[in-house]
């Protein structure tokens, strides 16, 4: 309540005020809502000032308060092999896709730097492939050898996905379209999810999820945190702990 009126005068509130407003907002709600209301206060705001009814937008100068991260729930492992069962082996599109989730979960890389992969990142006698994170920052890492071997069919059949000739970006990328460009990261979360349809999942299964559960799945399996941390690429062990 503004100026303790009963009627306030939004054109006398200052930032001072806006923060006393928000404070008892806060008290019932979650984070989110108040960024909404945040949100409609600077436009409405806005409006006065194109309208000349006010000198400046207060609420321009109030933070939003911090949301809280939710971390993506880990996928049990029955529910995560018959996704990577999912697949065709059948086309070489399914015989791609079956590659794509299984270098997701095998080696936890992020979205983009699997579509980000080009063929001569991949070391298949070694079973290491190279990744560039975030910030361009590189790192090698380990996959296993069914990971492999999906992979070295990949790499085989890359000339029936037809690579443009236009786009020299196609010939180094590892995975291809149908029109025969690099994979869009879009084009792999549509593609996860027709196969979390197709295999009867009810929950929802994203690329960081897969990250999230390969990490998981390590530890509950006894591996080091900090060799968890080495392979996901984290700056930070306590980005990993969470």
């Amino acid at each position: 309540e503004l100026q303790g009126s009963d009627d306030p005068d939004p054109t006398v509130a200052d930032k001072k005020t806006i923060r006393r407003y928000l404070g008892v907002v806060a008290r019932g709600h979650e984070p989110s809502t108040v960024e909404r209301m945040v949100a409609t206060l600077r436009g409405f705001y806005r409006f006065l000032l194109r309208e000349e009814a006010v000198p400046a937008n207060p609420a321009s100068l109030v933070r939003t308060p911090r949301k809280k991260k939710r971390l993506p729930k880990v996928a049990p492992i029955d529910e995560l092999f018959a996704l990577l069962e999912t697949p065709t082996d059948q086309t070489v599109i399914g015989r791609r896709d079956r590659a794509i989730l299984e270098l997701f979960y095998g080696s936890g890389i992020r979205l983009s730097e699997l579509v980000g992969l080009n063929i001569g990142d991949v070391d298949l006698d070694e079973r290491i492939i190279k990744v560039r994170g975030k910030g361009r920052k590189e790192r090698l890492v380990p996959i296993n050898a069914r990971t492999a071997d999906k992979l070295s069919g990949v790499m085989d059949e890359r000339k029936k996905f037809k690579p443009s000739v236009t786009d020299d970006d196609a010939e180094r990328a590892l995975f291809l379209s149908a029109r025969g460009r690099r994979i869009s990261g879009r084009r792999v979360e549509q593609m996860l999810g027709e196969y979390i349809k197709k295999a009867g999942i009810q929950r929802k299964i994203s690329p960081h999820s897969l990250r999230h559960s390969f990490a998981t799945h390590l530890l509950d399996s006894g591996m080091q945190i900090r060799d968890i941390q080495e392979l996901l690429g984290h700056e930070s062990l306590s980005t990993t702990q969470k």
